[in-house]
């Protein structure tokens, strides 16, 4: 074919939290990421997703070595070494299935979470908005939502999907018990601490919000009946909670282990979790050397995750099947995509041909597309020149 579908990058499966934070991209860069990738590669079309899971660049191209020039050039714009080992590389009818399974969270750390269709709807109509997406990419990405959909309403999986915030507050349900008596500060406001609030109202635990844009967790705060505290007032406050569970973009260390070591000694030591499920990561690691403080990241949720994986994985498997099918559906219009230039030559023919002819030519079509190495064959027969400069037949030959 004159062009293929690939799949490159890292996730949770394939490198630790440390490599994807140095990886990752955030709303703010992500535009001008776009620009200067559309600018330097040679890759027809791309997109990039940027979640706390995974980094994947998404393309059709020409061939396997384009795509990883692009991914060279990103690791160097975030200026980071581009190391094989970490990374993964699909291409074709595989590449295709892992893009519809990422849609649908079959790929995700917390199997079926609903988060990652937004998160991929936002970065597919971004690339598209910035031009680096065309026609096949963007049938790709719309298929890619469909196969979600089917997923998300011919299994039970979203009926027994849960999140990674739904992960973090069972990880705090697991340390204490119940969360009824103990107050919880919940720092950022996004699609991943709204999930966590209302899973922590569940819990009934007392609940109190901070965000860098304070509206913003003002409004939070009045949905669930929560508490709000103001992000510079942080550092004053934090020795009074027994569980901080943060969730924001922000791209440097929200929790400080300065600022958690005085909060300890205000505590008289008492035990502190904090749970950063942030990518970057917005707790200093270092944290976790000071005494009776308990850190936990995305990382360390797998452990929740797998515990509640039983049901996710049976319906998961009837996802797989599902995905296949929609898989196979593009991959076929992939291929008719190549022969359009060619069916177009042929119904050229047809024109001022009697009904006989346009019936053989017709059939010819059809040979073609059943299998397009005969379209050689079909055009001697035909007696049909091809247009050189308009149609390249060598992808029949490769």
């Amino acid at each position: 074919m004159a062009g293929d579908i690939y799949a490159i990058g890292l996730n949770h499966k394939t490198a630790s939290v440390e490599l994807r934070e140095k990886l990752s991209c955030n709303t703010s860069e992500l535009d001008s990421i776009l620009h200067i990738l559309k600018a330097s590669t040679n890759v027809k079309e791309f997109m990039l997703l940027s979640t706390c899971n995974r980094l994947e660049f998404y393309a059709y191209a020409s061939d396997e070595k384009q795509v990883f020039e692009a991914f060279r050039r990103y690791a160097e714009i975030k200026n980071q070494h581009f190391d094989n080992s970490h990374f993964f590389l699909k291409a074709g009818k595989e590449a295709v299935a892992h893009i519809f399974k990422v849609a649908s969270g079959l790929d995700s750390m917390v199997i079926g979470e609903p988060q990652i269709v937004a998160q991929f709807k936002e970065a597919f109509f971004k690339a598209k908005a910035l031009g680096t997406t065309g026609k096949v990419m963007n049938r790709l990405c719309q298929n890619a939502l469909h196969a979600s959909k089917r997923v998300r309403y011919e299994t039970g999986i979203s009926k027994s999907a849960v999140s990674v915030s739904y992960a973090a507050v069972e990880l705090a349900k697991r340390i204490f018990g119940e969360l009824k008596n103990h107050k919880v500060l919940l720092i950022g406001a996004g699609e991943m601490g709204e999930l966590a609030a209302i899973y922590l109202q569940r819990s009934g635990a007392s609940i109190y919000i901070s965000n860098r844009t304070y509206e913003r967790a003002v409004s939070l705060a009045e949905r669930i009946k929560a508490n709000v505290i103001r992000f510079d007032e942080i550092e004053r406050f934090l020795y009074e909670f027994d569980v901080v569970l943060v969730s924001t973009g922000a791209q440097g260390y929200v929790i400080t282990k300065d600022v958690v070591s005085k909060a300890m000694k205000k505590r008289y030591y008492k035990p502190i979790f904090l749970i950063d499920i942030s990518v970057p990561r917005n707790i200093e690691p270092s944290c976790a050397d000071l005494d009776s403080v308990f850190l936990y990241n995305v990382d360390d949720l797998k452990e929740v995750v797998e515990n509640n994986l039983s049901n996710r994985i049976q319906e998961a498997k009837k996802g797989e099947f599902i995905i296949l099918d929609e898989a196979d559906k593009f991959y076929k219009w992939l291929e008719n995509l190549e022969l359009e230039p060619i069916i177009i030559n042929m119904l050229d023919y047809t024109k001022n041909g009697s009904k006989d002819c346009k019936k053989i030519v017709y059939r010819a079509i059809k040979l073609i597309r059943e299998n397009k190495e005969y379209t050689p064959l079909v055009f001697e027969l035909l007696g049909i020149k091809s247009k050189e400069k308009e149609i390249d037949y060598g992808f029949i030959e490769r």
